[in-house]
């Protein structure tokens, strides 16, 4: 009987895990698209600021999820740096509809460091809740 409850616990932690996987690749998506597309995404709302909080979520939403997936942290969170670095520059430089802001990529470093607080928080609770 035990090893026929320890196959059901490690199908449903690979379905969990694939789950993971997809809803990373699906934020990656959305965080790429946001990023680079040629014109700002999404309509102007009229908040101040706003930007900057879904800058936040953003590269938090991909650092956490990443992070879930079980990506290797230091590649994963030193290239969502990178990215917030290069993503600005690359909206500065090459894309006349876009404006590189600095305060982007600083509130881009915040949502990384927010998704890697959550993604170490959330994994140590799963770890807990399955042991």
């Amino acid at each position: 009987m035990t090893g026929l409850v320890r196959t059901t616990a490690e199908r449903r932690s690979g379905t969990v895990l694939w789950v993971w996987r997809i809803l990373f690749a699906g934020a990656v998506a959305v965080q790429l698209y946001a990023v680079y597309a040629p014109r700002e995404a999404g309509p102007d709302v009229g908040v101040p600021q706003l930007d900057k909080v879904v800058h936040c979520l953003l590269f938090g939403a991909v650092a956490l999820t990443g992070l879930m997936a079980r990506l290797p942290a230091r590649w994963l969170l030193g290239a969502l740096a990178a990215n917030a670095v290069v993503s600005e520059l690359v909206q500065h430089w090459w894309l006349p509809q876009r404006d590189g802001d600095p305060f982007d990529s600083l509130a881009d470093l915040v949502g990384v460091a927010l998704g890697a607080w959550l993604g170490s928080w959330f994994g140590r609770w799963m770890l807990r809740r399955t042991a």
